[in-house]
């Protein structure tokens, strides 16, 4: 009997989404300045620490891998979609591209110099959340950096919070409370960025990006 656990409803979904997905994300950067800057000051940390590689993780069908890729990075992509994979692939065919989990990567210990997080933890079920970090502290190099992405609960009081996800159930997380899971992790918080929401944003929630490295 195969388990049909949250992981592999949200891979069902997203493997379903796919196409879709590709094509409403296309350009996901193109009217965002705040995360082209936050991007790119990741991708000069990382040169900075080493130049090591960047696992992009959670990686959809590239776009991001491959606008990391642009800003010199040896950047290469993971997701448990193998229908994203497979866009990614396509799209990209001089780039990396992975099917694997975040909760056990098949990446070395130690080997690499960057991982971006961009809103791929948010269908992680909070308790298992510790184990996704453990990971990335694991494949991180000493003196790597992560950027991780994601939506805002509602202050202090609700460390995360359930909220209407178009593809699966996902979860928003106190900024305070996931930057002390990263230190727990062993990961430091060296920098956030808060990103308001606009007017037409159809959930008005704020969105985090922390940059954090591994001591």
């Amino acid at each position: 009997m195969v388990e049909h656990d949250a992981h592999s409803a949200t891979r069902e979904a997203y493997d379903a989404a796919a196409t879709t997905y590709d094509q409403l994300f296309r350009d996901t950067l193109r009217d965002r300045p705040l995360d082209r800057a936050i991007l790119s000051a990741f991708a000069e940390v990382v040169r900075a620490s080493g130049d090591g590689e960047v696992a992009d993780l959670g990686c959809g069908p590239g776009h991001i891998t491959a606008h990391l890729d642009q800003l010199g990075l040896a950047a290469f992509g993971v997701d448990a979609s193998p229908a994203m994979i497979e866009l990614a692939r396509q799209a990209n065919s001089g780039l990396r591209f992975d099917v694997g989990s975040m909760t056990a990567l098949n990446i070395a210990d130690g080997v690499l110099g960057g991982v971006l997080s961009r809103w791929s933890v948010i269908h992680t079920p909070p308790e298992e959340l510790p184990v996704i970090l453990a990971e990335f502290h694991r494949v991180l190099a000493p003196g790597g950096h992560l950027l991780i992405g994601f939506s805002a609960s509602d202050g202090p009081s609700h460390p995360t919070q359930v909220f209407d996800h178009a593809v699966a159930p996902a979860y928003r997380w106190s900024p305070d409370h996931l930057a002390a899971m990263l230190r727990e992790s062993g990961l430091a918080e060296v920098a956030r960025m808060v990103r308001e929401p606009e007017p037409t944003d159809r959930r008005q929630f704020q969105e985090i990006q922390l940059l954090a490295r591994k001591a």
